[in-house]
């Protein structure tokens, strides 16, 4: 989990991004990103991108960001993880690209861009959203996972867009308006979620899953969606219940294999429930060491929480894992709060 920032000012505008602009809403997501911190702006002071990074993959000085490609010509923020990129890079290296980085899933970003424009994001398995300066072209680009796991936020006002991995960075630009999206506080109440592109911050939207937005230099604005699961599915006519059930391991074993490509421990989130304890038993599949799984409750009993902690323990036990509880209090929530 990284934080992402930066501003676009159109050509048309009078602001000027500094340094002190994207420091201050960068640094409000240090939560996201401990480990490191950087920022570019351009030369015209036009762009800014600030990102707090949280290392999982190539830990090396060389893969913080934002990171450039050889001429600088275009530079990105990126928060998620690519889990193909090993596999998109050797091919790139075969059309001619040079890396500068060991194992870098954004340094593949970049020169799969270079390659092969915005359809590279079809090319991508993973969790991601992006944010790329392309200076020869005068494009901002704002990209987001097929299914919208990484959050991304914008907002278009005074002559500049300013985006954001959390909402709260953007409150920090000082001409940000700061009232109540009507409509999505109403949505939130009756659901319990805002639907995209609304958020409970009239003017302030979040980018939908499976969505790119380009953004020129000159303000004109286009949003597509690249993706779609309906474009996607397709009955199973004539496929048994066992067949079924083969093709959904066989995927489930696949994705849970990608997530655990990782230059730092890994783990479980635990609950007990049907779907993390497959993760967890599938995980744990071809270790020769235990695995470690976490698993939160809460201490007393409550009619709205249902605690399956006992279930937790009985599969960390059955998978034979390194098991780690926490039990909070409402003392402790309000802490942490």
């Amino acid at each position: 989990m990284c934080g992402i920032i930066g501003a676009l000012a159109f050509k048309n505008s009078a602001f000027i991004i500094t340094e002190p602009y994207i420091i201050r809403m960068r640094d409000t997501m240090i939560h996201r990103g401990p480990d490191s911190a950087g920022i570019w702006i351009a030369e015209d002071h036009r762009v800014g991108l600030g990102h707090r990074r949280l290392s999982i993959i190539d830990l090396s000085e060389s893969a913080n960001q934002p990171m450039s490609n050889e001429d600088s010509s275009i530079w990105i923020v990126f928060n998620g993880e690519i889990y193909n990129h090993a596999e998109i890079r050797p091919k790139l290296e075969r059309l001619g690209h040079k890396f500068k980085t060991d194992h870098s899933d954004t340094e593949v970003i970049i020169h799969a861009y270079e390659q092969w424009g915005i359809d590279c994001v079809h090319k991508f398995r993973g969790m991601f959203a992006i944010a790329l300066w392309d200076a020869k072209a005068g494009e901002l680009w704002l990209i987001r996972d097929r299914i919208g796991i990484k959050p991304l936020y914008y907002s278009i006002h005074h002559g500049r867009i300013v985006f954001a991995s959390e909402i709260k960075a953007l409150l920090l630009d000082p001409d940000q308006k700061r009232a109540v999206h009507e409509e999505a506080f109403y949505h939130y109440l009756s659901f319990l979620t805002t639907p995209a592109p609304q958020t409970l911050f009239d003017g302030i939207k979040k980018l939908p899953c499976g969505t790119w937005l380009r953004v020129k230099e000159d303000g004109q604005i286009k949003e597509h969606k690249y993706w779609d699961v309906w474009d996607h599915t397709k009955p199973l006519v004539n496929t048994s219940e066992d067949e079924i059930s083969e093709m959904l391991l066989s995927e489930l074993r696949t994705s849970v294999k990608l997530r655990k490509v990782s230059d730092v421990p890994v783990g479980v989130f635990l609950s007990g429930g049907i779907d993390s304890s497959t993760n967890a038993a599938l995980f744990s599949e071809g270790e020769n060491r235990p695995i470690k799984t976490f698993t939160i409750g809460y201490k007393g009993n409550y009619k709205s929480y249902q605690n399956e902690m006992n279930y937790a323990r009985r599969m960390a036990q059955e998978v034979g894992a390194e098991y780690h509880e926490l039990l909070l209090t409402i003392d402790d929530l309000i802490e942490f709060l």
